[in-house]
């Protein structure tokens, strides 16, 4: 599926709860955790689309939800993807152009769904936003992204070579920054560049909460 032919049915999430979603089709989730991806699934099974491992949720986008209060205002960052496996593109003498990377892949096409998560009861959890972007709508969006891949990346190699423990630590760009995701037994990152593990946990790019208000603005 195409995330332009799920638009419509994102939209009409906005104002909806959980428990009103759930009676529009059979749903195999067992559980909604706050902190867990229940409702990225749900969202998935309700625009008829499978739970599998690929890339992307669309053949030429991705799904994020991120939780909000009942207004829709960020409460947190949005994950997008993970570094371990791409650490040395990041790190190396040049680091791998933007618009060649994996992170590039992820966020080139992106829907996204704001929810508020308030109530002790799932089923009244409210979807509070919907807001899209992408590559070929938003240049001047994916520019920013790109400087703040080459500051992100520029910050990670001067806490290798400068850092205390040598360790890699939170890296902030404008929208993007770089930082921890783990949980016990932590996941420490090796470096093939530099023959060593430059981490004592796993890393993850985020999208920070400025974002969204970026795209309120642009409504």
């Amino acid at each position: 599926m195409l995330l332009n032919e799920a638009h419509d049915k994102l939209i009409n999430l906005k104002g909806k709860t959980v428990g009103e979603i759930l009676t529009q089709f059979e749903s195999s989730i067992k559980e909604f955790k706050i902190n867990k991806g229940g409702i990225g699934q749900m969202i998935l099974l309700y625009l008829g689309l499978p739970l599998d491992s690929k890339l992307t949720d669309f053949d030429d986008g991705e799904l994020k939800t991120n939780k909000t209060d009942k207004d829709g205002n960020s409460k947190e960052t949005i994950f997008i993807t993970q570094i371990s496996s791409i650490i040395d593109e990041l790190i190396g003498e040049k680091s791998k152009d933007f618009f060649q990377s994996n992170l590039f892949k992820k966020i080139k096409n992106v829907a996204l769904v704001g929810i508020c998560k308030d109530d002790k009861d799932f089923n009244n959890w409210k979807f509070t936003y919907f807001y899209t972007f992408s590559f070929e709508k938003n240049k001047k969006l994916f520019n920013e992204f790109n400087n703040d891949y080459k500051t992100i990346c520029e910050q990670l190699k001067n806490y290798i070579k400068t850092s205390k423990d040598n360790f890699i630590h939170t890296s902030n760009g404008k929208y993007i920054q770089i930082r921890s995701k783990d949980s016990k037994p932590y996941h420490p990152i090796y470096s093939k560049k530099f023959k060593k593990y430059i981490s004592n946990k796993n890393h993850a790019f985020y999208f920070k909460k400025d974002l969204t208000k970026f795209l309120e603005r642009l409504k």
